[in-house]
């Protein structure tokens, strides 16, 4: 797969269909961006867990913190790692070593690491390198074009709301790429498959 650029089809089967998502790296500062990222994805909808060994059997916003992969005692659905690129194969090795192994590897703003992604993509996992799933969760739902943030998805359908108070936007609808027709999706398809 082209890990430079991913088609909104990917990104949104991704978050629509996992569940549990385990954040390697996550910081106890609630001004950290790992803190944002992980609080946001929770009031989402999504169950959370923390992986931090120097916050291990604490609490963020209200999860246990566990000190590696392995001492969750639950099948996660998505690895999403917050650590440098150079400390990310042992993590992907870690979890390649889970059973049920999980079905998505995530690696965060400015983080990339091919090898690990190689090695995740040959067990079946599917990738995504240097995007955050908060920002593409907000893109994708529409959030972030309240704030007057071009999104880059155009669609005519009002996106399903979750809850009351503060409002929340789910990614259930589809919305095409400005510019992307289902034509342009099926030709591209084809130039897949023939090539």
């Amino acid at each position: 797969m082209n890990h430079d650029v991913y088609p909104d089809s990917y990104i949104r089967g991704i978050l629509k269909t996992v569940k549990t998502i385990a954040m390697v790296g996550i910081s106890p500062k609630d001004n950290r961006p790992s803190f944002f990222a992980f609080k946001y994805l929770l009031e989402r909808g999504y169950r959370m867990i923390p992986v931090n060994p120097h916050q291990a059997g604490k609490e963020i916003v209200g999860q246990k913190v566990y000190g590696n992969l392995g001492e969750i005692p639950e099948p996660v659905d998505m690895v999403d790692i917050f650590r440098t690129s150079e400390h990310v194969l042992p993590i992907v090795q870690e979890a390649l070593a889970l059973r049920p192994r999980p079905q998505v590897i995530w690696m965060q703003l400015t983080v990339r690491n091919d090898e690990a992604a190689f090695l995740a993509e040959q067990a079946g996992l599917k990738v995504v390198m240097n995007r955050c799933p908060k920002i593409e969760y907000g893109r994708l739902s529409s959030e972030l074009s309240w704030m007057g943030i071009n999104s880059r998805t155009l669609t005519s359908k009002r996106a399903q709301t979750l809850g009351k108070g503060v409002q929340r936007m789910g990614i259930v609808h589809s919305t095409m790429q400005g510019g992307a027709t289902e034509a342009t999706d099926r030709a591209q398809k084809t130039k897949e498959n023939d090539g």
